[in-house]
């Protein structure tokens, strides 16, 4: 058991580092770099792959060409409008804080980011892509939803649904595991809200419990789409190494061409996660885990239902040919026998009880969200715009790179 506890530690630290440091933390080991599979993703001297495998290989353009989506459709929008209450997240660029708006008295999620560090790491591209893929979300029930966007001369700030039940990786780390029937229904879910991504030829990439959250009645939310990769159509590939280590599919580790069915094998991960605890090819050790995910065959303990071992074979397919998902996606996974006591259109329409409610009651109760984000103070710049203030160059780049973020939706869209 004391073992057991020192693996879910260290995971859980591991999983908070995010990839970027995770890598660093890998080049700085001589153990995991003599490994052949690290060596290769950590090989620094192979020229860059094209984004797509059928695209032709050009300079990079500008930060602005790269993100100049238009004028600005919210102009008026500024920090001053917001009560900002406390920070509910945090990211490699910024904070994600639960704020009221002044005159509509409404309760947002507002994503605040620093147009510095994105530009520093290179980063503009993922935060446009999460912006325009929001834009796309109005539809879906599991979907964070963008109410509107705007920016200041050193901030971009989205204007989120706001999503108090808890991530689902605060509630597995406190039950340890589900039983199947919660679990089917999460997985059910959140293979919905991929189902109409992909529809709209956009792959996730980046599934995984953090990034799932729980509404105040206990349904899925997906959310942070800054891995999104868009234009992939039905039979299209790209080859960008990207993801969270532990749930990283053969094919990206191998840095081959991979599809929308890397997102299928995710489902599979955090499936088996919420059935079993931990990630199916999960080792404290880097290495060994990226070894274990090219090479060891799944293990499944005999705990779970026929049809659940069948899916997560299904879904956990090294071979992505031959993965759940590849012939016909979303349909081969709602057609699943797994999925047979599901009313997909009950589901779709929230007409399903949800197993687990959160019971928060009201905006103000954050007992979900983790005390690490809650207990810091809200800084005082959040809320300051710099618009009189004198631009230094670096802001000046920033504000010109950002050209086009602001958004907010047509009218009709509220009615």
């Amino acid at each position: 058991m004391r073992g057991m506890v020192a693996i879910l530690i260290a995971f859980m630290k591991q999983r908070r580092m995010g990839l970027n440091d995770f890598i660093q933390k890998i080049a700085n080991n001589s153990y995991a770099c003599k490994h052949p599979e690290v060596q290769s993703i950590l090989k620094i001297s192979q020229p860059p792959e094209p984004e797509l495998m059928n695209a032709n290989p050009s300079p990079p353009p500008s930060p602005s060409q790269q993100i100049n989506l238009g004028p600005s459709s919210n102009p008026h929008a500024k920090p001053s409008d917001f009560h900002f209450l406390k920070v509910i997240g945090k990211g490699s660029f910024g904070k994600v804080l639960l704020a009221r708006h002044k005159a509509e008295e409404a309760f947002y999620a507002v994503k605040v980011l620093q147009k510095k560090a994105i530009l520093k790491k290179k980063e503009e591209k993922h935060i446009m892509s999460e912006r325009n893929v929001l834009l796309k979300n109005v539809k879906h029930p599991f979907l964070v939803g963008l109410h509107f966007s705007f920016q200041t001369a050193d901030k971009l700030y989205f204007v989120l649904d706001y999503i108090n039940g808890g991530e689902l990786f605060y509630h597995l780390q406190r039950e340890r595991c589900f039983l199947e029937p919660r679990a089917r229904f999460y997985a059910a879910e959140i293979a919905s809200a991929l189902g109409y991504l992909h529809s709209l030829n956009i792959v996730y990439r980046d599934l995984k419990p953090e990034n799932i959250l729980l509404d105040s009645q206990g349904h899925i939310v997906l959310t942070d789409f800054g891995l999104c990769k868009e234009n992939i159509e039905h039979n299209g590939t790209t080859s960008t190494f990207c993801g969270t280590p532990e749930y990283l599919a053969p094919e990206v580790l191998h840095k081959q061409p991979y599809d929308r069915t890397v997102d299928w094998w995710c489902l599979g991960a955090v499936l088996y996660e919420m059935l079993y605890g931990l990630p199916p090819f999960y080792s404290r050790n880097t290495a060994e885990m990226y070894d274990n995910i090219l090479n060891k065959p799944l293990q499944l303990k005999p705990n779970i239902t026929n049809s659940a071992r069948h899916v997560l074979e299904g879904l956990l397919q090294k071979d992505r040919t031959k993965r759940l998902g590849a012939k016909d996606d979303f349909m081969e996974i709602k057609n699943h026998v797994f999925f047979s006591l599901i009313n997909w259109d009950d589901l779709i329409n929230k007409k399903i009880t949800p197993p687990f409610n959160p019971n928060v009651s009201g905006p103000s109760d954050l007992r979900h969200f983790d005390p690490e984000f809650t207990e810091e103070p809200v800084p005082n710049s959040i809320g300051r715009s710099p618009d009189s203030i004198l631009l230094t160059a670096s802001v000046k780049e920033a504000a010109e790179a950002f050209l086009g973020f602001s958004y907010a939706p047509p009218v009709d869209s509220f009615l």
